[in-house]
């Protein structure tokens, strides 16, 4: 049964390129923005910036942080 699974993760992870599929920390996030780690714990909480919870761990996916920065600097 877990082969199946990771079999099912792998073929699913196979079929998105790897900057689209690229997790990234709260470090990470906050180096690429050059902003201070709470910065970016503050936009993941209100909702602001694109982010998922995993148990008390921040993560984004790299897609979505370059879309909501060419988002932002479209609108100003």
């Amino acid at each position: 049964m877990n082969d199946a699974i990771a079999t099912t993760a792998r073929i699913s992870l196979d079929s998105v390129s790897p900057s689209e599929s690229e997790i990234l920390t709260v470090s990470e996030v906050a180096r690429f923005l050059r902003v201070p780690k709470s910065t970016v714990y503050k936009l993941a909480r209100l909702g602001d910036l694109p982010a998922s919870k995993i148990g008390k761990h921040w993560r984004f996916l790299q897609r979505d942080i370059h879309e909501w920065m060419h988002g932002r600097t479209q609108h100003n």
